[in-house]
């Protein structure tokens, strides 16, 4: 199966890891962009960003079943496949490798990779397992695919640290990029999420970026009361309709809590438009 690509060779879409393998044995350099699908523009710059920087760039669209918890939307979650094969070849990808699960998972998976403790915080506590489901499948897609770099989004904070730490505590051969987090002109960062909101949602939606900023504000200016900040802005987004799961100041280098030492710092934020749960996060120096 192929589709036109902006490449001088059109887009190949491979389904079994064989056939991908085999593909690839000859590329001097990959670049590897993990996806889910039901792609947006953030995902095409993180394909810009791998087609900058080697010689094949190859795309995965696979919704991952580990790291869905028993009551998500595993079955529901969008696929889009020839919308987004056609925005690859666009982009200027090279192949597409889009297992099934049976393909990737062809015995139950018994082994997986168990993140750092750090994971059942932020996100994980809310999500049990879900990083487990995340590193399992991710060194399984590096070993299936043996790039040389690797692409993810810094929107997916919590999970870019995950990747890391994988990459560094295993000793792959993979250089991590971050791909800067994409935004609506509101400032609602790009979210395949994003269209399970209705009009009223989606016009309150970019209030959660604009309050993770007020809190860059207030720390610049002095104020080192980290949990009397991530209290009163919990407070104030639940007094205007949302249901926060949490916001926190954490060290960009640790992602432990900040403390009044720490320069480098991010704010993180998860929240929920009715069933619709948003995540962002802004970097700064403290």
């Amino acid at each position: 199966m192929t589709a036109h690509s902006t490449s001088s060779k059109p887009l190949e879409i491979i389904a079994d890891i064989a056939s991908l393998r085999q593909r690839l044995s000859a590329e001097g350099s990959i670049a590897f962009v993990p996806t889910m699908g039901n792609l947006h523009a953030g995902h095409l710059h993180l394909v810009k960003l791998a087609r900058e920087r080697a010689q094949c760039v190859v795309v995965s669209i696979f919704v991952n079943p580990l790291q869905f918890g028993a009551n998500e939307d595993l079955d529901n979650y969008p696929r889009t496949l020839q919308a987004d094969c056609a925005l690859l070849a666009e982009a200027g990808a090279d192949v597409v490798f889009t297992p099934s699960p049976a393909e990737m998972y062809p015995a139950t998976q018994t082994m997986r990779i168990t993140p750092p403790s750090i994971a059942n915080e932020l996100c994980g506590a809310a999500r049990p397992g879900h990083f487990d489901g995340v590193a399992t499948v991710v060194m399984k897609l590096f070993n299936i695919v043996q790039p040389q770099i690797a692409v993810f989004g810094r929107k997916d904070y919590q999970q870019l640290f995950i990747i890391r730490e994988l990459v560094r505590q295993f000793n792959l051969p993979i250089d991590i990029i971050a791909g800067e987090t994409q935004r609506e002109a509101s400032g609602l960062a790009l979210s395949s999420r994003n269209g399970y909101l209705n009009p009223a949602q989606k016009l309150e939606a970019p209030r959660l970026s604009r309050t993770l900023q007020l809190v860059v504000d207030n720390v610049r200016k002095g104020n080192h009361d980290y949990a009397a900040i991530e209290a009163q802005t919990s407070q104030y987004l639940t007094q205007l309709g949302w249901i926060v799961d949490y916001i926190s100041i954490r060290s960009a280098d640790t992602l432990l809590p900040a403390t009044v030492d720490d320069e480098a710092l991010v704010v993180l934020g998860a929240a929920r438009q009715g069933q619709t749960r948003l995540i962002d996060n802004i970097e700064f120096q403290r």
